[in-house]
């Protein structure tokens, strides 16, 4: 059996960046003023703006990129791979795909982002389940999520 141990390898961060432990973060960029609560996994190739917010149990996987100002809330999951061969695409990594959300972006508990890009100045809600594009501000939830309204 081999052990690896979490923790926080090979990270670009700002010397005002929190990151509560236990956390994974590897091969990532946080910018200044980012807060990371515990047991969140940031992979290698994110980049996270500042004074974004991640809180405990999220899930940031490789090709996300996030602005500045951000909230995202406990047990977000990021997806990059869709099955597009029908199964999981494993180590190819050329069959992931990326995700940017925007500046001023509250993900709200338990959600799922699928590859997509998000627009500044929206509100997903808890548990939605992101899956198309999102190109104006507003409030978006369900699964999957639909704009309710302006903000």
């Amino acid at each position: 059996m081999k052990i690896i141990e979490s923790g926080i390898k090979d990270v670009k961060a700002h010397e005002s960046v929190k990151v509560v432990m236990p956390s994974n973060l590897y091969g990532c960029e946080l910018a200044e003023s980012v807060f990371v609560g515990p047991f969140v996994e940031i992979q290698k190739k994110v980049k996270i703006g500042a004074r974004t917010k991640i809180q405990s149990h999220s899930f940031i996987c490789e090709l996300v990129t996030i602005g500045e100002d951000c909230f995202i809330g406990h047990g977000v999951m990021f997806i990059n791979d869709v099955f597009s061969s029908g199964g999981p695409a494993g180590g190819d990594s050329s069959k992931w795909k990326s995700t940017r959300i925007g500046n001023n972006v509250s993900i709200g508990s338990n959600a799922t982002i699928m590859p997509v890009k998000i627009c500044d100045n929206v509100v997903i809600g808890a548990g939605a389940v992101v899956t198309k594009d999102i190109s104006e501000p507003g409030v978006y939830a369900g699964n999957p999520a639909k704009k309710l309204r302006d903000i």
